[in-house]
C-alpha cells in the first residue's frame, strides 16, 4: 500500500507543476484522497460487503467531489487532477498513468445488470476536464481525449479525440513503432488532452472544401474570361461575381 502510495506521489510532482513538495501533495491534493479511499472501498466490495463500501465511497464522495463506484478498477499511478464533479463507474477500468481532469464522466449506456457497462481506459491515457466517455468500450493506450469531447465508441491507441460526438484528430494505431515512439517523443504528456497542432476534422473537411470552391471558381473565371476573348458571349448571368470571399469564410471556421 505505502508503495502504491509513493507511486502516486511522485506521479503527480511528475504531471502536475503546481505541485511544490511530497507533503503538499499528500495532504492538498483530493484526487490523491480519492484514490485512497477507493482503494479501501474496493477491498470492501471484494469482500462482498457491498452497502460498507458505497458508503466509504459516498463518504470520500463528500469530502473530495469525486465519486469512484467501489466496483471500479483504478490502476497505479493515476492521477485525478482537481477532480471536482469526477464520476467513475461500477464496470470502469483505469488503466495504469492515466490522468482524468475535473468534471470527467466514464459512465454507463445501458440499464442491464452484470454487462460491460462503462468504459475501459488503457495505459497513460489523458481526459480532459469535463469530458464524458460513456459506453463498455475501450481507449486504447496513450489516447488523449479533449476537454468536453462526448465519446461514444472506441478510441485507437496513441489517437485524440475531440467534439461532440468526438471525432478522431489523428490515429496512430497503424503506424510502426518507430513511428509511435517519435510521436511520443515529441508531444509526451498533454495536459488536458491538448496537444500542438490539434485541429477539429470537420474544420479540417470544411477547410478542404473552401480551397477547393476557391480553385473552381478562380478556373471558372478563368474559362469565362478566355471565352469572352474569343468572342463567345455567355451573358449577363454568366458574369464573374465577387461574393465568394475564401480569407472571411476560414476565418469563421477557425
Amino acid at each position: 500500500m505505502f508503495e502504491h502510495l509513493r507511486e502516486d506521489l511522485v506521479s503527480v510532482l511528475e504531471r502536475d507543476p503546481a505541485a511544490r513538495s511530497v507533503w503538499e501533495v499528500l495532504i492538498c491534493y483530493p484526487g490523491i484522497h480519492a484514490i485512497l479511499f477507493h482503494r479501501l472501498a474496493h477491498a470492501v466490495w471484494q469482500k462482498r460487503f457491498f452497502g460498507l463500501a458505497r458508503f466509504i465511497s459516498q463518504i470520500a464522495r463528500f469530502l473530495t467531489g469525486i465519486e469512484i463506484h467501489p466496483g471500479a478498477i483504478i490502476g497505479r499511478r493515476v492521477f485525478i487532477d482537481h477532480g471536482m464533479g469526477v464520476v467513475i463507474g461500477e464496470t470502469a477500468e483505469v488503466g495504469d498513468d492515466c490522468t482524468i481532469y475535473q468534471g470527467v464522466t466514464l459512465g454507463g449506456t445501458t440499464l442491464y445488470r452484470n454487462t460491460k457497462r462503462h468504459p475501459t481506459l488503457g495505459r497513460s491515457v489523458v481526459v480532459g476536464a469535463g469530458a464524458k466517455v460513456l459506453g463498455g468500450f475501450e481507449i486504447g493506450d496513450g489516447a488523449r481525449i479533449g476537454s468536453n469531447a462526448v465519446v461514444i465508441k472506441p478510441v485507437p491507441a496513441g489517437a485524440t479525440a475531440v467534439g461532440n460526438p468526438a471525432h478522431i484528430l489523428d490515429d496512430s494505431s497503424e503506424a510502426s513503432d518507430e513511428t509511435k515512439a517519435k510521436h511520443t517523443a515529441e508531444h509526451g504528456f498533454s495536459a488536458y488532452g491538448v496537444t500542438r497542432n490539434m485541429d477539429d476534422p470537420l474544420a479540417q473537411a470544411v477547410h478542404g472544401m473552401i480551397e477547393h470552391a476557391t480553385d473552381t471558381n478562380r478556373r471558372l473565371n478563368l474559362l469565362i474570361e478566355r471565352l469572352s476573348q474569343a468572342g463567345i458571349g455567355l451573358g449577363e448571368d454568366m458574369e464573374p461575381k465577387d461574393g465568394f470571399d475564401a480569407s472571411k469564410l476560414s476565418k469563421m471556421v477557425d
